[in-house]
Order: structure tokens, then sequence, then C-alpha cells
């Protein structure tokens, strides 16, 4: 088998289990020689959580991620993942809010929790970055680590997929550099006729990443690029709590009368963390929380994206050199650390209104953007 299959194989087989936990289901982690059962906290109901019990033949410990720990105000004992014995007043319901921050400031008196004597390792880490890739809040129900031997009776008995926690941890980074283009059409904008949109996918059919092309510029010449993950909220239905759709729109029209230009679409919505988790900081900040902080409520970093993606779409039509559109550092460096060359910064910024006006003082004051 070659290398491309492996990868492909690899990734196939990490999106097959995220799939099942946002059903609700189990699977198996791997590293080595050791094994555990992993479910998600968030979708965890009380028949569910009697089952694992049952398989793991164990009492069940709950991860959360250190930002989501640190507010319940629980230490990790080792790493960066906090390890929850699971207490005889913790129902399902119970377990849920812990992973859930929606309803924190009615239910300010959580717990008492205690942590477990369960030291971390690459399984509760890869467990925890399953939860994130099924676009589910990264908490999860782990059963108590055993050998690889005596975990085999899951798989055989339960019909449950095994995965390796090493294909988790860097699923992100296979997805994106197995990605090839897919199709082309012309697509002519409003700002921009002449336009070219690329599609871009891994041969397994993972996730999928688009290129809008304006014009045809030269290879042998640094491009204009916009870097723009995708907003469903702002670019679709034109919200104003962020200026998403602004910088998209504008970039296009910009490229279109500067000659030239590429806007890579990337499905990373929310910063990476998924529509309906971007909702729940959204409900978060109309609690008076600011945008970082409702990311790291909800046990996430305040910017889960990666640049892989971005890099390897470019390489696929040939482009190493950019001029970027942007007002986010991060993806300066982001992409030179993929071997693309960033000529230039050009800032890409556009009036507040009432509504956004927080979130972009946010933007500079914490996540460090020029505006």
């Amino acid at each position: 088998m070659d290398n491309n299959s492996v990868i492909n194989q690899k990734i196939t087989s990490v999106e097959r289990a995220a799939s099942d936990l946002r059903r609700g289901g189990f699977a198996l982690l791997t590293f080595e020689e050791n094994c555990l059962l992993v479910t998600s906290a968030e979708l965890i109901l009380d028949g569910r959580l009697k089952q694992f019990k049952e398989l793991s033949q164990s009492e069940p410990l709950v991860g959360l991620t250190y930002n989501r720990a640190n507010i319940l105000k629980i230490s990790p004992r080792s790493g960066d993942v906090a390890l929850v014995t699971i207490s005889e007043y913790m129902n399902s319901a119970v377990i849920s809010s812990m992973a859930d921050p929606s309803d924190d400031l009615m239910h300010v008196m959580q717990g008492p929790f205690i942590v477990a004597d369960d030291l971390t390792t690459n399984l509760h880490d890869a467990g925890i970055k399953l939860c994130k890739i099924a676009k589910l809040l990264p908490a999860a129900v782990f059963s108590r680590q055993l050998k690889k031997s005596d975990c085999q009776k899951w798989v055989k008995e339960h019909d449950i997929l095994t995965v390796s926690a090493d294909d988790i941890i860097n699923h992100t980074h296979n997805d994106a550099m197995a990605l090839n283009i897919v199709t082309s059409a012309k697509v002519p904008l409003e700002a921009a006729e002449n336009a070219t949109m690329v599609a871009f996918r891994p041969n397994d059919g993972g996730t999928e990443h688009f290129a809008i092309i304006v014009n045809d510029p030269p290879r042998d010449q640094p491009v204009m690029t916009r870097i723009h993950s995708e907003c469903f909220t702002g670019d679709l239905l034109g919200s104003l709590k962020c200026d998403c759709g602004d910088q998209m729109r504008g970039a296009i029209k910009y490229m279109a009368e500067a000659g030239g230009g590429i806007l890579l679409y990337l499905a990373q919505e929310g910063r990476g963390i998924g529509l309906i988790n971007k909702l729940r900081a959204y409900h978060l900040q109309d609690q008076g929380f600011d945008t970082v902080d409702a990311n790291e409520r909800l046990g996430f970093l305040s910017d889960e994206r990666i640049f892989e993606p971005a890099a390897q779409m470019l390489k696929k039509m040939g482009y190493m050199n950019v001029n970027l559109l942007t007002n986010n550092p991060d993806k300066v460096s982001g992409l030179e650390k993929c071997d693309i060359t960033v000529n230039e910064r050009i800032a890409h910024h556009f009036p507040s209104n009432n509504h956004n006006e927080l979130y972009l003082k946010t933007k500079k004051k914490r996540s460090g953007h020029l505006l």
C-alpha cells in the first residue's frame, strides 16, 4: 500500500470514529499497547452511561480541556486534560452540563468535583481531539485505561470502531496534506465577472475547501491572496455581529480592481469550532463574555484554525508567493511555516457597527489583529 493510500485510510478511520461520536456512539482508542473507550460528554444519556459502564467494567471518568476545567475550578493532575471521577450524584444531565456552559451563570456553584488519580495520556488528548473533529463540545467520557489485548472483546462483541490516537492527533494535518483539486468552473460574481471556483477535497472524501480565482494571476509573481474562514451567518445571512461578509465581498472587489487574486474559502466556521458551537459562543456573548472568553468557556482554544489547507491549496494551483490581504499576523506566520512566502501584508478592514464594535475591539486587544 502506497503512502497516499495509508494516509487516506487513516483519515477515513478518524472520520468514521468522529461520526460515531456525533451519533452518541463509542470509539475505541489505541496507543502502543494501551486502549480505552470514549464517547461524547455532550451527548451522554443515562442509558448510554449505563451501557458505557457495563462495557468498560469500571467507573468511567469525565475528561475536560484545561480551559473548560478552569471555569469549573478543576485543576488537571497532568497535561491539558482534567479527568474527573463520576460521583454518585452525577447523572447524564450533570455530565452534559460540565461540557456545556450555557447555564453556568444559573448554576454558579457546580460540584463538588473530584479529580481522578489517573494521569492523562495521548489517549485522553486524542479523545478530546476526536470530539473537536466531530464538531462537538470538547468534553468526553472515558473508560479506565486497559491493555489492548483486554479491549478486543469490545470490538468483536459490540462492533466498536478502533482508531489510533496518533491518527486522531495528526488528523487535521493529514486531512490538509491530502487535498487535491476535484473540479473547477467559471462563476461570474457581482464584483468580479471573470472568476473561477476551484473545489478541493482529500481522496477519501473528507473536508472540502474552495478557492475563488479572480482573473488569471500569473504564477511567477506574488499573488494577492485572502484566507477566509467560512461564516454562514456573516457571508450568507449578512450578520452584523462580525465583519466576515464585508471582508469576503470586499476582498473579491479589491482583487478585481487590482487585476486579480485568490480568495481561499476554508471550511473553518467559527474559528474552527463549527457553526453550532459558534452559536453557543454567541449565546455566551449575549451574557456578557467577549469572543475569546466565550470560546474558552466552551472548552476550545480562542482560535482552533490551522493554515495547512490554505498552503496546500496554493501549492496545488502553482502559487508559492503571496501578498496577503489580512489584519491577522497569525495568518502570515501560519503560511510561512507551510513554506509559502508572504511578500507583503495588505491591511483589510471595514467600519464597525453597533453590533460588532466589541467584536472588533476584542480582535485587536486580545487576538492581536492589526486594526
